[in-house]
Parts: C-alpha cells; sequence; structure tokens
C-alpha cells in the first residue's frame, strides 16, 4: 500500500487511517466511502485514500493548492475518484454535504481557523450521523515548547506554555496550538467518541536532517520509533502534532446542542 507523500513524518497517521477506513467499510459492507478533506491541500492524504479505491471530496481555500491536487490525481490515475472544491470549513456546507461523508478528515485546519469550536462542529456534522468516522490533525502544544527550548529559545518556550494558544511570539507562524486534553474535548463537545489519539512527529523535527542522511537505516530506525511511542501518553504530550480518531455513537440520539 502506498503512503502519503509526506513521508515518514506523517506514516503513524497513515497507518491509523488506513486501518480506519479498512473498519468503516466493513462496518457499512461497502467497499467505496465517501470521503471529505478539509484543508486537504494539495493531496497528500487524499490521493492516497483515494488509491485504497474511495472517492474523495477535497475542499480547501486556495486555487493553486486545488490545481496540484487535480494535476497529482490525474498522475496517480485517480482524476476520477478526487474531486477538488474551494471553500473552507467556516462555509463548508456552501460546498460539500451535511450527513453525506462516511469519513472526514480534518488535517492542519482547526490551528488556522477564527474558532476551531466552529470548525470543528461543522465537519463533524458532514459525517453520516449513524456510522462516520473523524480524523483530527492539529499542532500540538508540547511539542512547540520543548522545540523552542531545545534551539535555546527559553523566554519563547515559556510564553508558548502560559499563551492561551500556545504561541511563542509575534513571529510565530502557527496561530494556535492544542494540548491532547483540550483537542479531546473540543471532540467529545460534538457528540463523538474518541477512539485513539497519537502523537505525532514526536522526535522527527528534532533530529538533524545531516544524521538521518549520514546513518544506513536512520530514517527507517527513526519511523520505527516513532510508531512505537505515538500512543504512549508520556510522548504524545511533548508530540509536534496531535492526532485524534473519534467516531459518531452509532444509534444515539444527537443530546441538546449538538451539532450531527
Amino acid at each position: 500500500m502506498s503512503r502519503p507523500h509526506a513521508h515518514f513524518r506523517t506514516a503513524v497517521v497513515w497507518e491509523v487511517l488506513r486501518e480506519a477506513l479498512d473498519d468503516r467499510a466493513g462496518a457499512a459492507g461497502r467497499e467505496t466511502l465517501d470521503v471529505l478533506d478539509t484543508g486537504g491541500g494539495t493531496g497528500n492524504f487524499a490521493v492516497p485514500v483515494a488509491r485504497l479505491g474511495h472517492r474523495v471530496t477535497v475542499v480547501d481555500p486556495s486555487p493553486d493548492a486545488l490545481f496540484a491536487l487535480e494535476r497529482r490525481a490525474t498522475e496517480e490515475g485517480v482524476a476520477d475518484r478526487v474531486r477538488g472544491v474551494q471553500g473552507d470549513a467556516h462555509g463548508l456546507f456552501d460546498v460539500a454535504e451535511r450527513g453525506g461523508y462516511d469519513v472526514v478528515l480534518c488535517h492542519g485546519v482547526l490551528e488556522y481557523v477564527d474558532d476551531p469550536a466552529e470548525g470543528l462542529r461543522n465537519v463533524a456534522a458532514a459525517l453520516r450521523p449513524q456510522g462516520g468516522t473523524l480524523s483530527v490533525l492539529t499542532a500540538g502544544l508540547g511539542g512547540a515548547v520543548l522545540a523552542r527550548a531545545l534551539a535555546g529559545h527559553f523566554t519563547e518556550a515559556r510564553r508558548a506554555l502560559s499563551d492561551p494558544d500556545g504561541r511563542w511570539g509575534g513571529g510565530d507562524p502557527v496561530p494556535r496550538r492544542f494540548t491532547p486534553e483540550r483537542l479531546e474535548s473540543l471532540v467529545a463537545a460534538n457528540g463523538l467518541e474518541v477512539g485513539a489519539v497519537h502523537g505525532v512527529r514526536v522526535f522527527a523535527d528534532l533530529v538533524p536532517g545531516a544524521l538521518l542522511d549520514a546513518e544506513p537505516g536512520a530514517t527507517e530506525a527513526l519511523a520505527a520509533l516513532e510508531e512505537a511511542v505515538a500512543e504512549l501518553p508520556a510522548f504524545r504530550t511533548v508530540a509536534a502534532h496531535l492526532h485524534v480518531l473519534a467516531r459518531t455513537r452509532e444509534g444515539a440520539a444527537p443530546s441538546a446542542g449538538e451539532v450531527r
């Protein structure tokens, strides 16, 4: 099976997602699922998902990214299963179907939207009410604090730790970061059941590229290490990114205030 083009840094997410797709297809009794990739950009996940035989709709605000997505899908022979539309999480249902998707990917979105709670409500509402899987990938607070400290920027590390949005200063390119607890709480608030939480890129962003190039087998060994620590709570708190896999509570009616 092919992995996303983002190399070993997203290998943990891809393995979890591929298994989730297989599980959802089995539960639905269908080989082909309808997948929505919000903020899917150039198709790092959408194209490999389409290669598994699923139909993927990518929503992204960038016309350039969508053009690159179309080109990549064509090159990979999955253009008939990948559709790109311009839009964002805020106006999601201007371009996507409410309650129409078996699986929704929300990767690299919540850090940048004005209101992450609203963004998550929308992507959750895109899932089929009875049987849907949500994959959320966001920037992690602990990883940023660790990275700034190891770079010798101790004041910035402390600032990120105490800042409400987890930012280390005015030059920080990431508008918002999450702790595992905050991310799980946001997901659960939408009536979804959290199935797994993973730390992504615990070590990958801290290891010099020259070391990986110089040591035979180092990249593979690092990928194996990332996989080994991904589910350990002590390590996911210092991961550069956090991944949450959740699903709709099948058979349960939405409670007051829940968006489905």
